[in-house]
């Protein structure tokens, strides 16, 4: 199939108004973060799954690569199409139906271009709880949460999106359709598929609807704030939360002082209490199901028990829904602290929580041996053991020069060190093209070498999303 003919029956396809080539392709063509730009043949926007589907034989018959995107939020450079100018990216952000809301069965079923903000909304509506929450919840997509695996903030409580998937439909690389989406909690007729596909970031087929798990909307959710003076603080600070709250902590943050005070110098409307006087700060909710009272109750036992303990020096409590919004915006915000300060250097990384206070110590006294005057901006979910332990160049210093000199020695220093503590280089992000080359390093053989038989099982032609977690 020539390219004028690929061209032509993707029109036929789609229509088109929705097969979108040179610059009108553009803002499909960069990630996020502005750190990769390739070029594609054209941006292809079906509207159905069965779309989808004739949309992946007719490349497949031209043998013609497809990356496909959904909110094009990804960290990890893996939705993004080469510089080859020949691969099809395949936007699923059309495909934005809630098909069915089911508040017996407590599922809901949406296509994968479904925003993850909507989807919230819509179970909030039936008086149920979707409880994927992350910063980009406003822009991601269904499938993009489920290709990723991605967590958040409530994954202490609810788990990662896997544990939030009841069942899928996937548009596979011949342009098969498997329809999973019977919302079962128990399914024991063989192999597993519906996990094969969730966390494989598009490279065995392509997510086009889910069946997602809701729970009760909680009676009170409480969120407060703590100082802490160590990590270690923070680490036993968890293990009290767990203590006294036991499944009611639904989320469980930590935020270095250096963090913080990029937020501080950036968004100072924002009002990060205690920064300056800690070198750690939590921030903690929970959910309750009978009461304020008894939510308000039991967070104070436990802040009082910390601070008697010596683990906590200050805190608060939200009165409200606006200040503990506000005090969620705070954390949310150090990415785009971040950003404004300038280019940076990002690690989502997971450690088991009890060696978490070692492997800061450790890596951050490497990091500075390495390139003293960095500023280590570390922060994220201790509560399910993953740190975003971000890199800021030393202040004053040009980035882009810092970073093209010293990112692959200090993520070389940062993934041995995760490795030496039994952790894994990608929490929460994925692989993409970003930690592809490093796999390997971390990865035992044996399970590089399956996932190699499963990849050239199901996509023999390597058409989907290639060079993306595997090399081809």
């Amino acid at each position: 199939m020539t390219p004028d003919h690929l061209l032509s029956t993707l029109h036929s396809i789609v229509g088109a108004a929705n097969v979108l080539t040179g610059d009108a392709c553009a803002e499909y063509e960069s990630d996020w973060r502005r750190r990769a730009h390739g070029k594609a043949r054209c941006a292809v926007r079906p509207g159905c799954t069965a779309e989808v589907a004739e949309v992946v034989r007719a490349c497949a018959q031209a043998g013609v690569p497809i990356v496909p995107q959904g909110g094009n939020t990804g960290l990890v450079e893996g939705s993004v199409p080469d510089t080859s100018g020949e691969q099809i990216i395949l936007s699923l952000r059309r495909m934005q139906a809630v098909r069915t809301i089911d508040p017996a069965n407590m599922t809901i079923t949406v296509e994968a271009g479904c925003v993850l903000q909507t989807l919230q909304e819509v179970a909030h509506e039936a008086g149920l709880l979707f409880p994927l929450s992350l910063g980009a919840e406003g822009s991601c997509t269904i499938g993009g949460n489920l290709a990723t695996n991605a967590g958040g903030t409530q994954v202490v409580r609810y788990g990662n999106a896997r544990e939030l998937c009841l069942g899928l439909e996937v548009v596979l690389a011949d342009g098969q359709i498997w329809e999973g989406l019977q919302g079962l909690r128990k399914d024991n007729t063989g192999y597993d598929l519906r996990n094969l596909f969730i966390g494989s970031e598009g490279t065995l087929g392509i997510i086009t609807a889910a069946t997602l798990r809701l729970y009760p909307q909680p009676a009170a959710q409480l969120t407060a704030w703590a100082a802490v003076p160590s990590l270690q603080a923070a680490t036993a600070l968890l293990a009290l939360s767990h203590r006294h709250l036991s499944a009611a902590l639904t989320g469980f943050e930590v935020m270095s002082q250096e963090g913080l005070r990029l937020v501080d110098q950036h968004y100072a409307h924002l009002r990060v209490p205690m920064w300056r006087e800690t070198p750690w700060c939590v921030l903690l909710e929970a959910s309750d199901s009978e009461s304020e009272a008894h939510a308000r109750a039991q967070f104070e036992h436990l802040l009082e028990t910390a601070m008697e303990d010596g683990i906590v020096t200050d805190a608060i409590i939200a009165e409200n829904i606006r200040q503990a919004h506000d005090l969620w915006h705070i954390r949310e915000s150090i990415t785009l602290a971040q950003a404004a300060e300038g280019p940076n250097i990002k690690h989502d990384v997971s450690v088991p929580i009890s060696r978490i206070p070692e492997f800061v110590t450790q890596t951050d006294a490497q990091l500075q041996a390495l390139a003293p005057g960095l500023r280590l901006i570390n922060f994220g979910h201790l509560g399910d053991g993953n740190l975003h332990y971000n890199v800021q160049p030393p202040a004053g210093a040009d980035a882009a020069a810092f970073i093209a000199a010293h990112e692959a020695a200090i993520g070389d220093v940062v993934y041995r060190s995760v490795h030496r503590f039994g952790g894994s280089i990608s929490a929460e992000h994925g692989i993409g093209t970003l930690k592809r080359d490093q796999l390997p390093l971390y990865k035992p053989p044996v399970a590089l070498q399956l996932m190699h038989t499963i990849k050239q099982a199901l996509d023999p032609q390597c058409l989907l999303n290639p060079g993306r977690v595997l090399e081809r």
